[in-house]
């Protein structure tokens, strides 16, 4: 096919914009008169280089169906010669005449006329316009060639490519297209074509073949869409192929998508119209569309290019106003607008359009950059940075400005009026003025202020608070921006409908309060802050001064702006302008009619304005908070005299009693938010910090706790209050459900809250005592304005009289209310509630009150040097049980002395006070309760003396002669002053020596602490039983006997049977291979072994005699057993046999040395498996001889049998070969580590490495900041090492421990820790080291070296510590900790049972156990026994205890 179109180069070309202007290179331009030319001088031009394809529309609006409409294909006509001097008024197309169709075919015949497309398209006159985009249905077909078929016919054919030819000698061009091209929508950019001739747009078009093509169109061609989703696509994708750059394209869309309706301008309605604003909003759309989908890019917001384009159509007179006025179009509902073809009325016929509006939108085309996004395109000639250059929307042209009222009503009409309906019209038109003014300056706030202010760069602020910054200043100023347009919209469309007078605006400012009432009383009652707010960063952010002065010099140099106005003055706008409506409405009301409706109007509409400014007062009363002068308003400052003295006086008094109530909420809720503000985010972000980072989360805790619940609920309170406040001011009719539903939901809050206030004020307290930059910062934050030279302690105490306060404001309340009143059934309820939870908080507060005081005396007492004891006092489950004042009489008179009962220990003290801090000197070494006997409560009173009293603290006789010594002595003096005595006795090793005779003041006194001491045992017993670390699990009660004192040599025990096995010294658990748990037990006449906690299936298995030591080999399959000083080595299969006939079962066992051997050890070191023994040269050298096992020789098949009996003359040990040789002096233990061994002895702990023999004496001696330690050390045996931590180690002795580093010197202050009795043996079972005292086992923590449990019993002795293969057991703690110990005995353990009573016995019981791990059942509540629970829920209980301090360890 090919399609005739001709270029006359003849005139220039013109800027596209204007009604003359001539096409560009794309082919748009302006219309105007052309002479016809003969169709034979038309030459076929290719559309690819004339109209590309991207810049062209279908037509959609113009005809009801695609086949009829002319515009269906590009207008093929020449372009008329244009006029310079042409008017630019829009000129109607010439009259169609139709002729004879060329084809009669029914497809092609118009709907309206009943003529051909043929017809209509020859007969209509010649156009300029464009092409559309390459759909098949806009080509049209031809006779001559055959092109892709309509998509509504059923025709199948393949198109023909175009050709092209140039004529020499003419300026018309022929071209053909690429085939390729013919089906690829799209396919044509203006940027893709090298061959667009460029040239004038004086087009000459003419539709002569363009009838004929679309009749002799080949319906045979197929079309290649196969799926109607491909319907669907074209359908509702149809715009994609609008370019938004050219005018012809976005005003077909205009046309297409503008809403019309019926607007009225002058009491006329015109059909069909539609304001400017709608013709703005359309093209914004349109043009939206089309640059997010050309440039990937978010939708523009600036609609000042659709303004443009619109008033560019304007200017084409492609739409017209209504009255035919000269205003230029604006973004506004002034001006009712029209198209100029529309038909009169309603009616679906089909419109015809000759000739559309043509030219380039330059600032809307594509840019020849790849990576243009529209923004910061580097290009220098890039289209988009003329936006930048339009003018704003809301600018006017040069004289637009308004008028004056009177000067635009006709003469004829003003003479008409009377002077109160001219000065009402002027009232009204001058209200409009101040709206538009008004309107004018909020977009100031977001055009000059709120947007640079996000924008600026670099950040006048952190973009963390920038938003709340702006949220909090200009709060909902948009919000009043967009319905005050809306109002002044509605105003101008009432203007536009009843001008020139304007009968009523009563009924508009009625809704608009409605709506107003939603956003003015928001934002003026929160004004006041909003100053406040920008006050302080005015004055604390120099940037965000400059950028407030910057942008008001900007502002001043505006023309026509005012000089330098803040922006406090344009924030302040909306509080004024709100309180001009009534008063320029009042005015308007007075130059009102009576018969004037509009009057009824105006009344109501000036009442709800003026409610409206109550209502914001009261909006600015409750966003102040308390806080400046509004908040200080009261009741009767809200409402007017008027309004009061329609209430009695009663209910006036209730008026105010229950806003009384809401402020003192609100300054409530305001010094919560204060605790955030001013203490809890300060002391977080300070830098450096203030506390530090490793406390600061414990201490908030500890101090403010749940205060951020107590906000929420009375926050929430404060909402509910202030929402009934704005629905029923002034005359509230009850508070009393919302306080009811508060008083429920806080309750568990101020349960947690109101006992951990104690605890809080104590740690204020102790961290201002000992940190002076917090004791800094808590006197800088008083001199805060909030803070109304309150401290830290006063807001932490708010909630508690807050509670208080409810009870006596709902009490007045109630007095004031009317007996008739449902708060007269309610608010008893309410107070019931708040008193119920101040009773059940009481316990608790008390609880915490002891704490506190216990914490005090921790943080106060004072140990002598080297004597420090851990008693643990800050534990969470600590409690005080009592104190008081005692007395003893020592040689040189009465001594007062302070006694404290903890609930674990027993502690005296001499008070001493200084600086007014008494710090408590412990004078006597505190008694565990767990090792405290209650001896004596019954003395008779004696009187004080001042003489010498000896040896009260004696024991038995001497101290009852004492006793009477005293009472003859004080009443021969005549002292008349009674003290009563009563007597405890310390079971330990420092109270092995007597007795303590302590005396109180009064009968009552001694009772009191009698039964505290009682009670405290008590409590004591259950909650160790409760949570003991270990319980005792039998291996063996009635098989190891020891005779009686009675028992003599002839006694009849030794003739029935009984067989004495005397002391039980040694015992070792071990696994056979074939998977049984057996024990092997040594004593004085032999070796038993048996199944574990099965005592009646122990037999002895070696008769060996004074065995002592006994260890087990299991790699090796040897059991080691020390007797009589001689070391053996069985096989562990001829003890215990596994399998019958085993090669071993009656293998001889070897003696590993013959004599004197005094003890030995096993380990593995560097991979080896060592046996270490001991023996003795001359009075003090010890000699250490290290052997090897030897596995080969060990399974060895036994050359000869022998019995279990060794022989004496067997001395070579085959088993074993020697590996080192070693000697020490007065050595009596080894202690394997993990690459060297520890040997103890009279010089304390050698640390001894075996492959140089190069040895380490610890502890240091040398540390001046423990000069007791050398003396204190020599004096004690060494027993054990373990390491505690990652480096470091507690050594122990028989009196005490020492915590020290790699290197040895002591690593802890407090120095050593005194043991409660003296240890002869010492265990580890991780995380717990056991020390044997024959009396009791003594169970501290590894770590901290706490005594957390008493075992007792009588001639107690460690029979196996544990010590194994591992080396280590007795040395590293293993994987256990208190949450996770390891649950296999470690420990095994002998003692004496108690002889019974009242009959005869066979001899003294040996019971030995093992000492098994346990985990505690419950976590006891203070001062609460196991089945009591604590006084207020577990969840809500105090903070724990403060961590340990430096000087705690």
């Amino acid at each position: 096919m090919s399609r005739k179109l001709s270029r006359d180069y003849s005139q220039p070309s013109h800027f596209a914009n204007s009604s003359n202007n001539t096409a560009d290179d794309n082919g748009a331009g302006g219309s105007g008169n052309q002479q016809q030319q003969n169709p034979e001088e038309e030459v076929p031009t290719s559309p690819s280089t004339e109209f590309p394809d991207p810049f062209s529309a279908f037509l959609p609006g113009y005809i009801e169906k695609a086949h009829e409409d002319p515009n269906a294909s590009a207008s093929l006509a020449f372009s008329p010669q244009v006029d310079d001097n042409a008017d630019d008024d829009y000129t109607a197309p010439p009259p169609e005449s139709y002729e004879e169709s060329v084809i009669s075919d029914e497809r092609y015949r118009s709907v309206d006329s009943g003529a051909s497309v043929i017809e209509r398209w020859n007969s209509a006159a010649d156009v300029s316009t464009v092409m559309s985009g390459d759909y098949p249905m806009l080509r049209p077909p031809s006779n001559s060639s055959e092109f892709v078929r309509l998509a509504y016919l059923d025709l199948s054919e393949e198109p023909e490519p175009y050709y092209r030819s140039e004529r020499p000698g003419s300026n018309i061009v022929e071209v053909t297209v690429n085939p390729a091209r013919v089906n690829t929508v799209d396919s044509y950019d203006v940027g893709d074509h090298d061959d667009w001739v460029a040239g004038p747009s004086d087009l000459s078009r003419r539709n002569t073949n363009v009838i004929q093509q679309i009749v002799n169109f080949d319906q045979r061609t197929q079309l290649e869409l196969h799926e109607e989703e491909e319907e669907d696509f074209y359908d509702d994708d149809e715009r994609r192929f609008i370019n938004p750059s050219l005018l012809s394209h976005l005003s077909v869309q205009l046309r297409d998508l503008i809403p019309r309706g019926t607007h009225v301008k002058g009491s006329i309605p015109y059909p069909r119209a539609f304001t400017g604003k709608d013709i703005v909003s359309t093209l914004h759309s349109i043009i939206q569309r089309g640059i997010a989908r050309d440039l990937g890019t978010q939708h523009p917001t600036d609609r000042r290019a659709a303004l443009l384009v619109a008033r560019s159509l304007q200017t084409m007179l492609f739409f017209y106003e209504v009255e035919w006025g000269a205003r230029v179009l604006q973004d506004g509902v002034e001006d009712v607008y029209m198209f100029m073809d529309d038909p009169e009325g309603v009616s679906d016929s089909p419109i015809e359009r000759a000739e559309l509006p043509t030219g380039v939108v330059t600032i809307l085309t594509k840019c020849y950059s790849a990576s243009c996004d529209g923004l910061g395109c580097y290009a220098y000639g890039c289209p988009r940075k003329g936006m930048q250059q339009l003018p704003s929307i809301t600018e006017s042209p040069v004289g637009a400005t308004r008028e004056e009222w009177s000067k635009k009503v006709p003469a004829e009409v003003l003479a008409s009026l009377t002077d109160n309906e001219i000065n009402r019209q002027t009232i009204i038109h001058k209200l409009i003025s101040k709206e538009e003014q008004y309107i004018e300056d909020l977009n100031i706030v977001e055009s000059v202020f709120i947007k640079p202010l996000r924008a600026a760069n670099p950040p006048v602020m952190t973009p963390l608070i920038l938003e709340d910054f702006i949220e909090e200043v200009f709060g909902n100023i948009l919000e009043l921006l967009e319905c005050n347009r809306r109002l002044l919209e509605v105003m101008y469309v009432r203007q536009r409908e009843q001008h020139p007078v304007i009968q009523n605006v009563g009924d508009i400012f009625l809704d608009a309060a409605t709506e107003f009432r939603d956003v003015y009383p928001i934002y003026v009652g929160h004004h006041p802050l909003a100053e406040k707010r920008m006050k302080e960063e005015l004055e604390h952010n120099p940037e965000f001064r400059l950028f407030i002065e910057k942008c008001s010099r900007q502002l001043a140099a505006r023309p026509g702006e005012s000089p330098r106005l803040d922006l406090k003055h344009y924030l302040n706008r909306p509080a004024e302008h709100l309180q001009k409506y009534p008063v320029l409405l009042e005015a308007v009301y007075r130059e009102t009619e009576e018969s004037n409706p509009d009057g009824d109007y105006l009344q109501e509409a000036i009442a709800v304005i003026q409610n409206l400014q109550n209502v914001a007062q009261l909006r600015t009363f409750q966003s102040a908070m308390g806080k400046g002068s509004t908040g200080k308003w009261e009741w009767h400052d809200l409402v007017s005299p008027e309004m009061r003295a329609r209430f009695t006086k009663e209910e006036s008094k209730r008026q105010s009693v229950i806003f009384e109530l809401i402020k003192g909420e609100m300054a409530y809720v305001r010094d919560l938010e204060n605790i955030e503000t001013m203490y809890v985010r300060p002391l977080r972000n300070a830098e450096p910090p203030i506390i530090p980072p490793n406390r600061l989360n414990q201490f908030l805790m500890d101090v403010f706790h749940n205060f951020n619940e107590l906000h929420a609920h009375h926050r929430r309170l404060v909402d509910n209050l202030h929402e009934i406040q704005r629905e029923e001011h002034p005359s509230i009719r009850t508070i009393t459900a919302v306080v009811f539903d508060a008083a429920l939901n806080f309750r568990e809050a101020y349960m947690e809250y109101i006992p951990n206030y104690p605890i809080a004020a104590y740690r204020i307290d102790e961290e201002m005592a000992n940190n002076p930059a917090f004791k800094a910062f808590v006197n800088h934050t008083v001199r805060h304005p909030d803070a109304h030279r309150l401290d830290m302690k006063n807001f932490i105490n708010r909630p508690i009289p807050r509670l208080l306060r409810y009870e006596l404001l709902l009490k007045e309340i109630l007095s004031e209310t009317p007996g008739y009143h449902e708060d007269r059934d309610t608010i008893p309820q309410v107070i019931d509630v708040i008193k119920a939870l101040g009773r059940e908080t009481e316990p608790g507060v008390q609880s915490s009150k002891q704490k506190v005081e216990l914490w005090k005396y921790n943080s106060n007492l004072v140990f002598k040097a080297g004597e420090h004891v851990d008693m643990d006092l800050l534990n969470e489950q600590r409690s005080l049980i009592h104190t008081g004042r005692l007395f003893r009489q020592p040689d040189n008179g009465i001594d007062e002395f302070f006694v404290m009962l903890f609930d674990n220990y027993l502690v005296m003290t001499h008070p001493r006070e200084r600086d007014g801090i008494t710090k408590y000197h412990v004078y006597r070494r505190p008694i565990p309760l767990d090792l405290l006997t209650l001896v004596n409560f019954t003395d008779a009173a004696v009187r004080k003396s001042t003489s010498l009293i000896r040896s009260l603290w004696g024991n038995g006789d001497d101290r009852q002669a004492d006793v009477a010594s005293i009472s003859s002595r004080s009443l021969e003096n005549g002292d008349t002053r009674a003290l009563y005595p009563f007597t405890i006795h310390h079971n330990g090793r420092l109270g092995v020596s007597g007795s303590y005779v302590i005396y109180a003041e009064s009968t009552a006194s001694r009772l009191e602490w009698k039964q505290k001491l009682e009670e405290s045992k008590g409590l004591r017993k259950v909650v160790q039983e409760s949570n003991k670390v270990f319980e005792i699990e039998s291996l063996s009660v009635d098989t190891f006997l020891l005779p009686t004192l009675t028992t003599g040599p002839n006694s009849s025990v030794w003739q029935d049977g009984t067989l004495f096995t005397g002391k039980v010294t040694c015992s070792v658990p071990f696994n056979t291979p074939d998977g049984r748990g057996l024990v092997a037990i040594g004593c004085a006449e032999g070796v038993w072994i048996g199944y574990r906690h099965d005592s009646r299936s122990l037999r002895r298995v070696l008769h060996l005699k004074m065995v002592t030591q006994c260890a087990i080999l299991e790699d090796f399959g040897l059991f080691l057993v020390l007797a009589d000083k001689v070391l053996f080595a069985y096989h562990l299969e001829a003890l215990v046999p596994t399998t019958p006939g085993s090669i071993h079962a009656s293998q001889t066992p070897q003696r590993i040395n013959g004599k004197d051997v005094h003890f030995f050890s096993i380990g593995v070191l560097d991979g080896r498996t060592l046996v270490v023994y001991m023996k003795k040269k001359g009075n003090n050298d010890s000699v250490f001889h290290a052997i090897e096992p030897v596995i080969d020789k060990i399974n060895e098949r036994p050359k000869a049998s022998g019995g279990l009996i060794p022989s004496l003359k067997r001395n070579k040990t085959e088993w074993f070969r020697n590996y080192k040789d070693f000697s020490f002096p007065d050595a009596y233990d080894l202690i394997f580590l993990k690459t060297r061994i520890t040997v103890l002895c009279t010089k304390g702990f050698m640390i001894m490495d075996l492959i140089n023999y190069k040895s380490v004496n610890i502890p240091q001696r040398d540390d001046p900041n423990f000069p007791y330690i050398t003396k204190r050390c020599d004096a004690c045996r060494p027993l054990g090492i373990f390491r505690s931590g990652e480096d470091e180690f507690l050594l122990c002795y028989d009196e005490i421990g020492l915590f020290v580093d790699k290197q040895g010197h002591p690593s802890r202050k407090t120095g050593t820790i005194e043991w409660e009795g003296t240890a002869e043996r010492v265990a580890l079972h991780s995380p717990y080291v056991l020390l044997f005292d024959t009396r009791f086992i003594e169970v501290r923590h590894l770590e901290t070296g706490r005594l957390v449990q008493i075992i007792p019993g009588t001639e107690i002795r460690c029979i196996w510590d544990g010590r194994s293969l591992d080396g280590g057991a007795a040395v590293v703690p293993g994987e256990g900790t208190e949450d996770r110990m390891v649950q296999e005995p470690r420990v095994h353990a002998v003692m004496n049972m108690p002889e019974p009573t009242g009959r005869p016995t066979r001899g003294i019981m040996q019971h030995v156990f093992e000492l098994f791990p346990t985990i505690p059942l419950y976590l006891p509540g203070s001062l609460s026994s196991p089945t009591t629970a604590p006084y207020f829920p577990v969840s809500f209980s105090p903070p724990r205890s403060p961590p340990l301090r430096s000087h705690h360890i």
